[in-house]
């Protein structure tokens, strides 16, 4: 089975709004939770700002000091846009292929991946399976074979093939031309519940 892990993200983790958030709804300065944490003003200042980040112990004291439990800095919110220029990339063992997550990272019900595919981009000569109940291909532009142990399917633009998870296949863009593909897998290879 293949494994689909995303690049980790460059970004910097953005605390500091749920940090200033919260001690202002109980009525704290940034004196005050420095006087009880025993870090600077300047410090807390910038990190509310996500100007600088905390060691994990600092962060804890000052979760502790504010009532504020640790994990709810780190909750996806609702509704999360991923945009296809901040989507981690993809590595699932393809060659000439760009293929990317766009959807959260942590999200387990589904995931949703986008391969821009070069001509004869493939999934390499042998057939794998991904860890999955169901898995989709839909193809926006080009076009893309995929290949089974017994028969080969051809895709074209607006075409959409649903296989059972796990079935051993393997996929070639065959045109000239670059290809682009939309995968659905159910649920995420990652999520330990398929």
């Amino acid at each position: 089975m293949r494994p689909i892990h995303p690049e980790p993200d460059q970004g910097a983790l953005r605390i500091g709004a749920k940090l200033r958030a919260t001690r202002l709804s109980q009525g704290m300065t940034i004196a005050q939770v420095s006087e009880t944490t025993g870090l600077t003003k300047g410090f807390i200042s910038r990190l509310e700002r996500d100007e600088t980040s905390p060691s994990v112990a600092t962060l804890v004291m000052i979760c502790q000091v504010l009532s504020l439990p640790i994990g709810s800095l780190f909750e996806r919110p609702s509704g999360e846009v991923i945009r296809l220029a901040d989507a981690p990339r993809i590595n699932l063992g393809g060659t000439r292929a760009v293929e990317l997550l766009v959807t959260p990272r942590d999200e387990e019900r589904f995931q949703l991946l986008r391969s821009t595919l070069e001509p004869g981009a493939n999934g390499g000569d042998d057939l794998y399976t991904i860890n999955c109940d169901v898995e989709a291909v839909h193809v926006l532009r080009g076009g893309i074979t995929l290949r089974f142990a017994s028969r080969d399917v051809v895709l074209d633009i607006g075409d959409t093939l649903t296989i059972p998870g796990r079935e051993p296949h393997t996929w070639v863009n065959h045109l000239d031309e670059e290809s682009e593909v939309i995968w659905v897998i159910a649920p995420a290879a990652w999520s330990g519940s398929a």
